[in-house]
């Protein structure tokens, strides 16, 4: 995605039930550890800093040094305590991406598990399925990206930050109508970022909004309890 807010919105999933969710345990691994997990977004600074400090340092998320081993070990770990961990997930994508290898040296599991296991653990963690919808564009697979874009979208219709993210991510799927929506809603929000607008009028594809639209405030929704499956 061109220009994702560093903010923290929130990605959840249409998680499987019963056999489905056992199937993925098999596949990517049960969440007890001997640390954690954690909720990175809940974590205190010193549940943060045990992890960080002895395995996420800035080498170690840069890949330019390692810590106590491998950059795969190190991100691992960080992600075993923290399975929401966006830095680190992002990191671990950067690794495969590097290696050419999925999953990397000692990373035990691939970018897909670790998302799916990271959705998981806190499946109301937007930025978190933001993140994997954006990784799932690069790997070209639209249709599962957009279910939980459009997840996102319905989830936080009173967060500027996700309705602005969402539509980035419709217009990197060339979703233009859907792009459209969102750019009217943060409109209405008293969002000033101005990217969306752009890249639709870049596409020939901008239309103002109604008057009506423009100025009335978008209406919060409850977001439901489960989204699309990881």
């Amino acid at each position: 995605m061109k220009a994702l807010i560093p903010f923290c919105l929130g990605l959840a999933t249409l998680l499987p039930a019963g056999s489905a969710m056992a199937q993925a345990e098999r596949q990517c691994g049960s969440l007890k550890t001997h640390y954690g997990p954690f909720d990175y977004r809940t974590a205190n600074e010193q549940q943060k800093s045990i992890v960080e400090d002895a395995h996420f340092t800035p080498g170690v998320e840069t890949l330019t040094a390692g810590k106590t081993g491998s950059f795969g070990g190190d991100i691992r770990y960080t992600l075993f305590a923290f399975p929401n961990h966006p830095r680190a997930l992002l990191a671990m994508e950067r690794l495969v991406e590097k290696e050419r290898r999925n999953p990397a040296r000692d990373a035990q599991y691939t970018v897909e598990c670790y998302y799916e296991r990271a959705l998981r653990w806190r499946p109301n963690d937007h930025i978190v399925r933001l993140l994997y919808a954006n990784f799932l564009i690069k790997q070209k697979q639209t249709d599962e990206a957009q279910r939980h874009v459009d997840f996102v979208a319905d989830a936080t219709q009173d967060n500027p930050f996700a309705q602005f993210n969402a539509g980035m991510l419709y217009l990197d799927m060339k979703l233009y109508d859907k792009a459209l929506v969102q750019a009217h809603r943060v409109m209405a929000m008293g969002m000033e970022r101005r990217e969306l607008r752009e890249r639709l009028t870049a596409a020939g594809r901008w239309v103002e909004p109604p008057p009506e639209a423009a100025s009335a405030p978008a209406s919060g929704a409850s977001a439901p309890a489960s989204g699309p499956s990881s």
